[in-house]
């Protein structure tokens, strides 16, 4: 039996050379070097390869931000694709062994009514596809290429996620220490009408000056209902996604706050294909690139081994006993016409190629345009954070001597008025210039594929 398909097993060796299984490898006319300026630096230390308990190192915020990682649904999906990709590249590794097949049939038959005859048939089936050119091995690497992608996917989610809380924690910080200053400013502004209408009654104010005073002591105290509201909303949101019912946040101060000093970007290339979706970029070409291979492979021959053992009684009669029934099967099958089907899908896998080399070289762009962008607008808000805090400390003088000459009669109210609402502006702006520091050295850390644990 053996020596039948001596013929097809020695053909399947020769034939071996002519495997069209290669490995992936990034195409040599995937032009990405220099595309991204002034970001190389010899230093490859970066703050995307730092676990993100580093880069947030506050207590509260990492209660937070673990307590969405367990509760998040969109990252137990991403989980639960893992584990639909594994059992798939699973599947194609086990394609390389025999199948088998059990199957047992038995009849029992008569004519004109005599003894009936008992006939069985008890084979043990196996076949094994020769994988000479390379369609299984194609096939796995394309799996295993599917199982990376969607641990790049999930990595995506939770770099996504973890940046997500972060953004809105300080968020919720900065409004709560706004509010802080709205709290104050309108307790300043109520003393400064209880004293102006004290004096309007010896004469120095008017009733307009009282009312002008009023009138920002209002609307300071419907600022600081908006603020609440933001405040609440803030909470809700953050609620949803740590996947909990709303319900108040407690956080900390920006006293908190600190970033990681002198921000590395590293080696532009080396660093942005660690983004999750810089590699599923890639990892969709390598996979278009397996697919194009299993597509090629179709045009040559399969070749298949086979073979029955078991026990019949139906080989030459019906009579018993049984006997032992081998049987050896070999066949190669050659595709000759398929109505263009094969050059259509080989034409069609190239060309989703294609696509994916695009895709990815577009992907690397966006990347090192991202990077760029954040970076420039982190360095521009901490210059501006400079400013800010000066402006604030001038503002404080302006206000001092205001006073001081409103109170010897040197000064009208108009001025102290003036410099109190200039007052109240500069340090919520000074504090919303911080939230965009932050939301930009965040932005920074999710741009270069940070978010590992």
């Amino acid at each position: 039996m053996i020596k039948q398909l001596l013929p097809i097993i020695t053909m399947a060796v020769l034939l071996c050379s002519c495997s069209v299984y290669k490995r992936y490898s990034r195409p040599d006319d995937l032009h990405t070097a220099d595309l991204y300026g002034d970001m190389t630096s010899s230093d490859t230390a970066s703050l995307g390869q730092l676990p993100w308990r580093s880069v947030f190192p506050d207590r509260k915020l990492q209660t937070l931000i673990e307590r969405g990682l367990h509760n998040n649904s969109e990252l137990r999906i991403a989980q639960l694709r893992i584990d639909q990709a594994e059992a798939s590249l699973k599947a194609a590794k086990l394609a390389f062994l025999p199948s088998l097949n059990f199957s047992t049939t038995g009849s029992a038959s008569s004519i004109d009514g005599n003894k009936a005859t008992l006939s069985y048939h008890v084979p043990i089936e196996a076949s094994w596809q020769v994988d000479v050119f390379g369609r299984l091995r194609n096939a796995k690497e394309r799996g295993k290429v599917l199982v990376e992608n969607s641990q790049a996917y999930r990595q995506a989610v939770q770099t996504r996620l973890i940046c997500s809380v972060a953004l809105q924690y300080y968020s919720l910080v900065v409004l709560r220490e706004q509010l802080v200053v709205l709290e104050q400013t309108k307790d300043v502004w109520s003393e400064m009408v209880r004293a102006m209408r004290v004096l309007m009654e010896t004469g120095p104010y008017n009733d307009a000056a009282v009312s002008q005073a009023e009138a920002n002591y209002n609307g300071v105290c419907g600022s600081i209902s908006d603020y609440r509201q933001r405040i609440r909303e803030e909470e809700n949101a953050l609620s949803v996604l740590l996947g909990e019912p709303v319900h108040e946040i407690e956080s900390g101060s920006l006293e908190g706050w600190r970033g990681i000093d002198n921000v590395l970007v590293g080696v532009p290339l080396l660093l942005l294909s660690q983004r999750p979706d810089v590699r599923q970029a890639e990892l969709n070409l390598a996979a278009a690139f397996y697919a194009t291979n299993e597509a090629r492979s179709a045009f040559y021959p399969s070749i298949t081994l086979g073979g029955n053992a078991g026990w019949t009684n139906v080989v030459g009669s019906i009579g018993n006993p049984g006997k032992l029934l081998l049987e050896a099967i070999g066949s190669l099958t050659q595709p000759l016409f398929q109505n263009g089907r094969l050059r259509a899908e080989l034409k069609i896998a190239r060309a989703r190629q294609e696509e994916a080399k695009i895709r990815f070289q577009q992907s690397l762009l966006n990347a090192g345009m991202e990077v760029n962008n954040n970076l420039t607008q982190m360095q521009t808000y901490g210059e501006k954070a400079e400013f800010y805090a000066a402006q604030v400390s001038a503002l404080e003088r302006t206000i001092r001597s205001t006073r001081f000459l409103m109170e010897n009669g040197s000064s009208n109210y108009l001025d102290v008025l003036t410099a109190q609402r200039d007052m109240l502006s500069a340090r919520l702006s000074y504090l919303t210039n911080i939230y965009n520091e932050i939301s930009a050295y965040i932005a920074i850390y999710q741009a270069l594929g940070g978010g590992s644990d």
